[in-house]
């Protein structure tokens, strides 16, 4: 235990675990840092001690009791609040709200603290607040049952089994008519425009290209995001882009 002399007096509690020095962090008196570290050994050395033993009134956060049970029972140590479960992993973000990832996504998640407000989750990185859906290829903005959806229904659960991603378009919409799809495309101008309705995801992206293109040319200064195609040959999408029809009131539309 350290006792530092400041402004504001303080104490950090830390203690060493299979070779390992482990901060507990800091703590306005001693008699709190004590104890800090007496909770810390009682979770590291007590295995009836478990995350269903935590309790607020614990000297030590509840992401520290997940970091040292985690190390505990499985021999890695992380600052991020991550417990191992074979090829899968939980974070916990409180003792009621669970992610579950790959074990693919480790490495980002133990250098990367996830941080939510609502039911957005984000990290930062580069100095930017960076949304985790963008990992699983979810855009901004993008709806969940329309543009993604979660296989079990847990919203929670991050594993990419579990994620099935219907459109990775702009201004795309997936609608089921007389049992196929049809893929429906509108523009926000001064509201949302239709631009048309088109028989497949690939057409219907292009076509938003297309829409864009044109208000461009009408004199609208807005950046809207294009989309790209993968894998289409660009000789195929000039063709597409020439035969797709978009709206007369897309056409028409003047700033």
């Amino acid at each position: 235990m350290e006792k530092t002399t400041t402004k504001t007096a303080y104490c950090r509690a830390s203690l060493t675990y299979r070779r390992k020095h482990i901060s507990l962090g800091s703590f306005p008196t001693e008699k709190a840092a004590h104890d800090a570290y007496l909770e810390g050994r009682r979770i590291l050395h007590d295995y009836s001690c478990t995350l269903g033993s935590y309790r607020p009134a614990s000297p030590l956060a509840f992401a520290k009791w997940v970091s040292l049970l985690n190390f505990r029972d499985n021999g890695a140590y992380f600052s991020n609040p991550i417990y191992l479960a074979g090829r899968m992993f939980y974070y916990y973000l409180s003792p009621s709200r669970i992610l579950k990832f790959d074990q693919d996504d480790l490495s980002y998640y133990a250098a990367h603290k996830i941080m939510c407000r609502g039911n957005h989750y984000f990290v930062a990185d580069y100095g930017s607040q960076i949304s985790i859906s963008s990992r699983y290829r979810i855009r901004p903005y993008a709806r969940e049952g329309k543009d993604f959806r979660f296989l079990n229904g847990d919203s929670n659960d991050f594993r990419r089994e579990n994620l099935e991603i219907l459109n990775i378009y702009h201004g795309v919409t997936p609608e089921m008519k007389n049992g196929q799809y049809v893929y429906t495309v509108r523009i926000h101008v001064r509201g949302n425009y239709l631009v048309g309705r088109y028989v497949s995801m690939t057409e219907a992206a292009i076509a938003y290209n297309k829409a864009v293109d044109i208000l461009r040319e009408n004199g609208f200064s807005k950046n809207y995001s294009v989309n790209y195609i993968e894998g289409l040959p660009s000789g195929k999408y000039a063709e597409l882009y020439d035969r797709l029809q978009i709206s007369a009131r897309i056409r028409s539309c003047r700033p």
